[in-house]
């Protein structure tokens, strides 16, 4: 068994990484509420942390699952290689927060798990169809969002085409605390898992368990720590979110998030790894374009993709590195 000091604190900086997973992807669950003035920050906050906690009691693992086995050998999953995974993670999740910019963390802890892996074992220890799923689903996620947050905006003005705009607003006031509800669910039930999947892959390799089984406690440590994440919002994310891409108003907000649960939740059973950032932006795109084209600042929009064209590379790179600084010192 690895040293049971050592694996304790990778245990706790992984849950570093979940908190600022949190954190850094609260803008995902809030960022439309707020923005149309529905919830204060400290309301949405604390509804949108709930609620991603509750997802404990509703969805199963198999994202986590994929996460502990589907994308590295987990033979090559050891400590350091775990550890260097983490750190590559967790730096790119506080260099996009710093700059306001709405990256997957998911992502991040992927492009992490492969550059300190290949570092260690070369490319040969990659799980080829794990990786090429989630190199899909980059672009199908969002497009998903996207589509979905249209089709829901056709349908509610359609359905509300004759009345007032003010009672419109009204009524999708209190219909957007629904839907940021059922947002959130989906949110906590994929990000929480990925934190489960590696605390889990860390166990085995450490020799803690003996097969790749989650114990309860990783599961309830692991949605608690996203949704204490979650509870303190970052705060220049939700900027960038809720008023630099375009205009929202209840209504939009609720077919953004509607459109965007529903891709979460789907994902989450079938054990899809995709990011909740990549959907959420690309349901808010959905409904700006709904309105018009002009509506969506797409120079904001293209700033935004850069960014998750960067994150799996850019984790990867830093995670490589740390990999190295381990062995030198080790």
């Amino acid at each position: 068994m690895a040293d049971l000091f050592l694996i304790v604190l990778i245990i706790f900086i992984a849950l570093i990484f979940d908190f600022i997973n949190g954190f850094h992807d609260a803008a995902n669950a809030i960022a439309t509420i707020v923005a149309t003035n529905v919830l204060s920050p400290q309301r949405a906050v604390l509804l949108a942390a709930f609620w991603n906690f509750i997802g404990v009691f509703f969805f199963g693992v198999a994202i986590a699952t994929t996460i502990g086995s589907g994308i590295i050998d987990p033979a090559a999953s050891t400590v350091s290689v775990i550890f260097a995974g983490l750190i590559g993670a967790i730096a790119w999740d506080v260099i996009t927060w710093y700059f306001g910019l709405p990256i997957s963390s998911s992502h991040a802890l992927i492009g992490g798990l492969i550059g300190s892996a290949v570092t260690s074992s070369g490319f040969g220890i990659l799980n080829i169809g794990g990786i090429s799923k989630v190199l899909v689903f980059i672009v199908i996620a969002p497009l998903l969002g996207f589509l979905g947050a249209i089709a829901f905006s056709i349908l509610v003005f359609f359905i509300f085409k004759k009345s007032a705009p003010l009672n419109v607003n009204s009524h999708f006031r209190r219909l957007q605390l629904l839907s940021s509800s059922l947002y959130s669910l989906g949110h906590g039930a994929n990000d929480a898992q990925k934190t489960m999947g590696i605390i889990t892959i860390l166990l085995l390799s450490g020799g803690v368990i003996s097969s790749f089984h989650i114990p309860l406690w990783v599961i309830f440590a692991s949605y608690a720590a996203i949704s204490l994440g979650t509870y303190f919002g970052g705060w220049r994310i939700v900027k960038t979110m809720g008023h630099r891409i375009t205009k929202l108003r209840p209504v939009h907000g609720f077919c953004a998030e509607s459109a965007g649960s529903l891709v979460l939740i789907g994902t989450a059973v079938t054990g899809i790894p995709v990011s909740t950032t990549h959907v959420i932006a690309g349901s808010i795109f959905g409904v700006g374009a709904s309105k018009r084209v002009s509506s969506v600042r797409w120079a904001v929009a293209r700033s935004i993709v850069g960014a998750w064209v960067l994150t799996i590379p850019a984790s990867a790179a830093i995670a490589g590195a740390t990999f190295l600084v381990l062995n030198i010192f080790s």
